[in-house]
């Protein structure tokens, strides 16, 4: 279909052609495409039926399941970070404890070490002063020292001590140095495994940080797509308030007669396959998928099918489970034998086609207007008894 703007356009543009004697087939296709113009234009005043909003609300709705999809598997997501972030935070904590454990050995170590170097160079000084008195002794002859001593056995045992303490301190100094030799070794290696300590904590810290950055990013997305979904709702709303009044337009009195929560002769409370349900038991909002409560015919309680299914089952016998939702009903009645046409009858079921579609119960019928029960027209569940334009509406005829 051409639009009424690419029509104009292409009559601006035969406007602006240079002006020359214009044939007649090209002066008929000129008026034609005025003609079609207007006519298009014309039809952009037209009045938008309530149930049109449907489509506009449906894809709203379709577009928030798509995006609460995509929350939920960033929350999935989000979940598996933050178990990463946990595991990395244990691991880093281990290993933190290992390298405190660690690095205390690595001063303990270190002050052994110390230590058995003060040791060494006691008896190295200790030695110095043994040397050093041996060295003085040494200055005496053997005679000397001989004509010093007492006897021959006083100088024997002078010797053998000097002798036994230098060795002694020699073997002293000798395990000490190699005692020192195995801490430095220790040490060494301890210093190894304190480096790789280090580097595997730098390593993991780097990994939890990365890790708290995705979920971050991922939490920024989730609040992004959430502020999506809230303002998707708000237009829903929007356009549930825009579509009850478009539907109070439908009404040739100007007003509803009567509405309320129950009424029209639709039960206070019934039972089926489906459970309880009747004006008794809650209406679920248009905008929440399913049911709270479910008719003996499938509908959803105290919407506008239910009303007109529990009217057909009372006056003529006949169920209409699979019917579908309003829009639906026309098509699934001519399925089943049952006939359609556009001229209301008491007894008859008026439906407003469009979207997801209106039911009513024809009551009542004037010239060009309609007496009609219906429920949901607001949608809030509850009972309408009004006036409407017969015109435009489809009528299903269950008594025949």
């Amino acid at each position: 279909m051409i639009s009424g703007g690419t029509i104009i356009h292409s009559i601006n543009k035969i406007k602006i052609m240079p002006h020359k004697t214009e044939k007649p087939a090209f002066k008929r296709l000129r008026i034609a495409l005025m003609m079609l113009a207007l006519a298009s234009l014309a039809s952009v005043g037209a009045v938008v039926h309530a149930d049109q909003y449907d489509s506009q609300i449906q894809a709203l709705q379709n577009q928030n399941s798509q995006t609460q999809n995509t929350v939920s598997g960033l929350q999935a997501q989000a979940g598996s970070y933050q178990g990463a972030i946990n595991i990395l935070q244990g691991q880093i904590s281990a290993l933190q404890a290992a390298l405190a454990a660690n690095q205390a050995k690595q001063t303990d170590l270190q002050n052994q070490i110390t230590d058995a170097q003060n040791k060494i160079t006691e008896q190295k000084a200790l030695m110095g002063e043994v040397i050093k008195a041996m060295y003085i002794d040494g200055q005496m002859s053997t005679i000397e020292e001989l004509a010093t001593s007492k006897n021959l056995s006083d100088y024997v045992d002078q010797e053998e001590n000097r002798t036994a303490v230098q060795n002694k301190i020699d073997s002293l100094i000798q395990q000490i140095a190699a005692l020192q030799v195995q801490l430095q070794q220790q040490k060494a290696q301890l210093d190894i495994l304190v480096k790789t300590e280090q580097q595997q904590n730098d390593q993991l810290t780097q990994a939890q940080a990365q890790q708290q950055q995705m979920l971050a990013y991922n939490q920024g997305q989730q609040a992004a797509y959430n502020a999506q979904i809230a303002s998707n709702q708000s237009q829903i709303a929007s356009l549930r308030a825009a579509q009850a009044a478009a539907n109070r337009r439908l009404d040739s009195s100007g007003q509803v007669i009567t509405s309320g929560s129950c009424g029209g002769g639709y039960p206070a409370t019934a039972s089926g396959s489906y459970g309880p349900w009747g004006c008794n038991y809650a209406h679920t909002s248009d905008d929440v998928p399913g049911c709270s409560y479910q008719d003996s015919w499938g509908m959803c309680n105290r919407e506008c099918v239910s009303y007109t299914a529990w009217m057909v089952y009372q006056t003529y016998g006949i169920s209409t489970v699979g019917f579908g939702n309003a829009s639906d009903w026309p098509t699934s009645a001519r399925r089943a034998g049952i006939p359609t046409g556009s001229t209301p009858k008491v007894g008859s079921v008026a439906i407003l086609v469009g979207g997801l579609g209106h039911a009513m119960w024809v009551v009542g019928v004037s010239g060009s207007q309609i007496h009609v029960h219906s429920y949901n027209d607001g949608f809030d569940g509850n009972y309408y008894d009004h006036w409407v334009d017969a015109s435009g509406l489809t009528y299903i005829y269950f008594g025949g």
